[in-house]
């Protein structure tokens, strides 16, 4: 670390939360100015088979209940990358050197604590850029990382990827690495994938940085329990889409006509979740001047959860130019995380 880095470290440190932390509130913004906002969930809900985005998951209580996912015993995902983190959290840092890092889908940064402790057990500057739709989450989990990481820089972005990715300010650090961890990438479609390494690539220079987490193939007795828990935690985060909806839009679902209904499909190597109407009826969202007419057994389909082949998903990246330079599994090969490196071009 060189002595303009140990001084501003030590300069940080005396500042205060508040003169650590930037919040841009993006989503809160997009509401105001744009007519559009509900468009997808009419969307979705006009046509056939019924859908929705899997953004409407992440009101402040939807990530709550997605953090107490992570901790279920059938969800095997969190601990599994947790434990690949804290065994190669060093090797990622002696190869990106002092390093700004970007997290897509930040939520409660639990995660995060082991990268910054491995950033901070090299004495480099801490700069983190949290990105989460629910800005309640966000701010409450960078307050709790200011306490504990009296060095670190907050700049947090309460948005889509899509907006947040856009609007990175320019990095104040030597390089950049964007974080996708927890297995994300397999809620996107492949032309929405496609769609999101673009955006990546756009928001780095070359020589910077992506780490993706990946769960791999595996069979449907390991992956249905994960995504349809005993407890039911996994119906209730799904169901409070629904909730999110009504906040929202003046909406009038009554969740408790409607199922949680989670399977394996094993011809498109993905979990799907869909909320299942148990009777005929009939729903209204006001605020977007919507009606909406269920049959019985009719569904919403919330999200798809994709599961990848290592090989292929590295060619796609090498591909795009996201060359992937170290890649790391559990003893199991049940999930993989990748570190890319943006291709310069010739």
């Amino acid at each position: 670390m060189s002595i303009s880095e140990a001084v501003s470290n030590k300069n940080t440190s005396h500042k205060s939360i508040e003169e650590r932390l930037q919040i841009q509130r993006l989503v809160e913004a997009t509401k105001i100015v744009s007519s559009s906002a509900g468009s997808d969930v009419v969307k979705g809900l006009t046509q056939f088979p019924k859908s929705l985005p899997a953004y409407y998951f992440y009101d402040d209580r939807g990530s709550e209940l997605f953090e107490q996912i992570c901790e279920l015993p059938e969800y095997y995902l969190t601990r599994t990358e947790t434990a690949i983190l804290q065994e190669y959290a060093g090797e990622i840092v002696k190869i990106t050197g002092a390093c700004e890092l970007v997290e897509l889908g930040s939520g409660s940064s639990t995660k995060t604590r082991i990268l910054l402790d491995a950033y901070r057990q090299l004495n480099y500057p801490l700069r983190y850029l949290p990105i989460d739709v629910s800005a309640g989450m966000l701010e409450s989990s960078a307050r709790n990382l200011l306490k504990d990481y009296p060095s670190l820089q907050v700049y947090a972005l309460a948005g889509t990827y899509e907006l947040a990715l856009a609007k990175l300010p320019p990095t104040q650090s030597p390089t950049r690495m964007i974080g996708f961890i927890g297995s994300s990438l397999g809620n996107l479609n492949p032309h929405e994938c496609d769609v999101f390494f673009s955006q990546i690539i756009n928001a780095l220079q070359p020589g910077e940085y992506f780490l993706l987490g990946i769960d791999l193939h595996k069979s449907k007795e390991i992956l249905e329990p994960a995504y349809d828990d005993s407890q039911g935690v996994s119906a209730a985060f799904n169901l409070n889409m629904l909730d999110h909806l009504n906040r929202r839009f003046e909406g009038d679902f009554d969740t408790t006509q409607f199922e949680h209904w989670a399977f394996y499909n094993e011809t498109k190597n993905q979990i799907e979740m869909h909320l299942k109407s148990v009777r005929s009826q009939t729903v209204q969202l006001k605020s977007l001047n919507l009606t909406v007419n269920f049959a019985q057994g009719e569904t919403i389909f919330t999200e798809i959860s994709r599961k990848f082949n290592l090989n292929t998903i590295q060619q796609q990246l090498t591909t795009k130019g996201l060359v992937p330079i170290q890649t790391w599994t559990d003893a199991k090969q049940w999930f993989a995380l990748l570190l890319c490196q943006l291709q310069v071009k010739d």
